[in-house]
């Protein structure tokens, strides 16, 4: 609650903007006797509503922006653990796809079990810099003892920030819980650990009653200790909505924009951690960006609890788009991941995946495949070929057509034919057999490879 003209705003020098502005009122918590469960927006018997009060925040992006990764972490909490030899192997490519600069800076592992513990070491053994091993613990000593012995320099602690769980499910109030958190991160800081601190449930916590005074503290905390607190805001349920004029809780525009005006925080020591159940994850990803987030925090093909996190070779792809720059990192190390995803670990990826999965630049219309003929302009995003080695592609079935061969002929087989040579006609009639046959599934490449192999040795005699 602001009380007294001590707390009233005052004008000072924008370094960003080169202008004057307020500097605003230090909030502090409001403990308030009831949960505010925001009932209006979130009443549980129906979808949760997107509430707008037309209020707009400039966009900032940092000169700055990178991905963290959580795949051995979240994203283990939605499949069977990986094996010490799958970790270390991702954690490969992904430090290959991240480049020279590291644009993937992080990647966080649990730290529990004799396997977490080997498969860290393991990565860390390769002596990269980038992604960094951070751990994500529990907020008791035992385990900040646990981090200290490994010699981990940063950890990520979870700190519940909704009254939902404020209330709900720690039975605290937001005075209380604050303490609690504060007395941990204190913790941290005494064993020299660099605290990351997971703001959990922020789309439903009350931002200036409780989110702002809390991080208002830690920023006091940071100062008196010399080391740096990271906030990272998760968007636990997927609620976070990237509209300008969105209002609060669930603003991602408004939620950024606070903590660096209202909190202080540098755009370095902000992170988003969005879940993708509205399917809004990259979207809200990008938008954090936008808005002044240094980093979002990902995991590869999206897997995590529940509908996932936000997809990480999705980040990469949007950091590409708004940069227009690839800045090193190498692009077609994504395709080499998802081989390792569904040959070595065994991870069916939805044929449909972006970037990722086996339909993403295949075509089974005739009418597209045409177009491919024509110029792969006509109905590529881009050069798929050459920006992640995944060629354009036809699959064959009842709907591709004379055109659909022809192409299936020069990327598969290297042969240069019109669609309308009798070889494209012959290979064309013997696949309408099939499916006036009542065949319902595209007709492979090795079935194809046979049938064009005999129609081709006919064509040359």
């Amino acid at each position: 609650m602001l009380k007294g003209r001590d707390k009233m705003s005052k004008i000072v020098f924008d370094d960003h903007t080169n202008l004057l502005r307020e500097n605003y009122y230090e909030y502090e918590v409001q403990d308030v006797p009831e949960a505010n469960l925001f009932p209006e927006i979130f009443t549980f018997d129906e979808v949760p509503k997107i509430a707008f009060n037309q209020r707009l925040v400039p966009m900032h992006m940092p000169k700055e922006i990178w991905i963290t990764d959580t795949t051995f972490r979240d994203g283990q909490q939605s499949r069977e653990p990986f094996t010490s030899a799958q970790i270390l192997k991702l954690y490969d490519l992904m430090h290959e796809l991240g480049g020279p600069h590291g644009l993937i800076r992080q990647s966080e592992f649990f730290v529990y079990s004799q396997q977490d513990r080997q498969a860290l070491e393991l990565c860390r053994s390769r002596g990269y810099r980038f992604p960094e091993i951070t751990t994500w613990i529990r907020a008791t000593e035992s385990d900040f003892n646990l981090v200290k012995e490994l010699k981990i320099r940063e950890t990520g602690i979870l700190v519940s920030c909704s009254d939902y769980h404020i209330y709900k499910k720690m039975n605290l109030t937001r005075k209380k819980a604050m303490d609690k958190y504060l007395s941990v991160v204190k913790m941290a800081l005494d064993r020299g650990i660099t605290p990351r601190c997971h703001f959990e449930d922020i789309t439903r916590a009350d931002f200036y009653g409780f989110v702002v005074p809390f991080a208002n503290a830690l920023q006091r905390l940071s100062e008196e200790s010399g080391i740096p607190i990271k906030v990272r805001c998760c968007d636990t349920l997927g609620l976070g909505v990237s509209y300008p004029g969105a209002s609060m809780p669930r603003s991602v525009p408004g939620i950024i924009y606070g903590l660096r005006h209202y909190a202080n925080l540098p755009s370095s020591l902000i992170e988003w951690h969005g879940h993708n159940d509205f399917y809004k994850a990259v979207s809200n990803a990008a938008a954090a960006w936008l808005y002044g987030a240094g980093a979002v925090n990902c995991s590869l093909l999206g897997i995590g609890e529940r509908t996932g996190n936000c997809p990480l070779e999705g980040m990469v792809m949007e950091y590409c788009s708004l940069r227009g720059r690839t800045d090193g990192m190498n692009l077609a190390v994504m395709t080499e991941i998802a081989e390792y995803f569904e040959k070595d670990i065994g991870y069916k990826i939805p044929p449909q995946t972006p970037f990722m999965g086996s339909n993403f630049c295949a075509t089974r219309a005739g009418i597209h495949a045409d177009g491919l003929l024509k110029d792969e302009r006509i109905y590529s995003i881009f050069d798929t070929g050459a920006i992640l080695n995944r060629p354009a592609e036809v699959m064959v079935d009842a709907h591709s057509g004379a055109a659909g061969i022809a192409f299936w002929l020069g990327s598969h087989m290297g042969v240069d034919v019109d669609k309308k040579s009798p070889v494209v006609a012959a290979i064309k009639e013997r696949i309408d057999g099939l499916y006036e046959a009542c065949r319902t599934t595209s007709v492979s490449n090795a079935e194809l490879e046979a049938i064009a192999t005999e129609e081709l040795a006919k064509a040359s005699k």
